[in-house]
């Protein structure tokens, strides 16, 4: 196991070390401090990421070895560098006005005003990340192919509903439009317009992926091989890693104002959310507990409530993270349960 963690253990041991040094830099005596706060940070990324890398790992299973290693390589790269820190800079540049290189000063060397600006795009971003994550939920429990079912009375109904012509957009609509009633005069629009563009992203990503999926099987078929996923998958898995971070990445603003602090802390976080995410690939872990997956979208599901309800109302980052935890952690005691169950079964039958 130790094998799929030694990056991630280095790359926490090179940014505690950066931390130090950029805390006593900023403010002379402060570098434990800022230790503290990046330990704090990569704990409650680990922990609001945990239903994220079990997602990461179904669509990894698709994806060729070439692709799984960029998806460690570049995709942490694109994690650390462009959405927690590049992609905040990039948004508060569009509604403030000001240029990327303004923005980017005001990072690093006037954070208040740069958190205050963050603060203003609060509601837009978490309501497009909202959108995305809502999408993923409703499209895996309308999957008509879907034939495993943890929470029977809830998810039979709702597989059931499936035979409703865009039920998923329809719903998600219909949120977006009760979310809209909550929202201040001046944001209506940019939160209507970020909601619509999170599904509509979604199912322009999904429907390519889709495609490139059938394509893919066709070719496996002549050729006797497995169909694997490509560029197309590493996108699909790199926006739902944005639209996780979209909330983590705002609430760190509530522990720390310093934008290379957080970014420390969240990219060691982010890390091990990879390494995880591959050791579950390798390991078969989907397979081994049945009931992940469910548990995992039922997570991300409550995650795209608590964004919407963000919009209006500060949740806690403790909260969000441990609802997550939580419901993935009863689904994987619930497939130890099921296997246990099995077991004597296929040990009564021998007998």
């Amino acid at each position: 196991m130790l094998k799929y963690f030694k990056g991630s253990f280095f790359i926490t041991v090179i940014g505690l070390i950066c931390a130090y040094f950029w805390g006593e830099h900023a403010h002379v005596g402060s570098g434990f401090i800022s230790l503290f706060i990046v330990i704090f940070l990569s704990i409650l990324e680990v922990t609001l990421s945990f239903d994220n890398a079990v997602i990461n790992a179904v669509k990894l299973e698709k994806m060729d070895d070439k692709w799984r290693h960029r998806f460690i390589t570049w995709g942490i790269l694109i994690a650390v560098f462009g959405m927690r820190f590049l992609f905040p800079i990039i948004v508060v540049s569009v509604f403030s006005g000001l240029n990327l290189i303004a923005v980017t000063k005001l990072a690093l060397y006037d954070v208040d005003k740069y958190a205050h600006y963050l603060h203003l795009v609060h509601a837009p971003l978490v309501t497009f990340g909202g959108a995305f994550l809502l999408m993923i939920f409703l499209a895996f429990f309308f999957n008509p192919n879907k034939d495993t079912h943890w929470i029977g009375c809830i998810e039979k109904p709702l597989l059931k509903l499936n035979c409703i012509k865009y039920i998923d957009v329809t719903i998600a609509i219909i949120a977006l439009m009760i979310l809209e009633k909550f929202i201040a005069p001046e944001q209506k629009i940019a939160v209507l317009l970020s909601g619509m563009f999170g599904i509509v992203l979604y199912l322009i990503i999904d429907s390519v992926s889709n495609l490139l999926e059938c394509i893919a099987q066709k070719k496996a078929e002549l050729l006797g091989g497995s169909a694997k996923l490509g560029f197309i998958g590493f996108l699909y898995l790199e926006l739902i890693d944005a639209s996780f971070s979209l909330d983590g990445v705002l609430g760190a603003f509530a522990i720390s104002k310093d934008i290379i602090i957080i970014c420390i802390g969240l990219a060691i976080g982010a890390m091990f959310v990879r390494s995880l995410t591959i050791y579950m690939v390798d390991m078969n872990t989907l397979k081994q507990y049945l009931y992940l997956e469910n548990g995992a979208h039922w997570a991300i599901g409550f995650l795209a409530i608590i964004m919407f309800i963000s919009t209006n109302i500060e949740v806690p980052e403790v909260i969000t993270g441990s609802i997550g935890l939580v419901i993935v952690g009863a689904a994987f005691i619930s497939s130890i349960i099921h296997n246990k169950k099995n077991c004597k079964v296929i040990e009564n039958s021998n007998c």
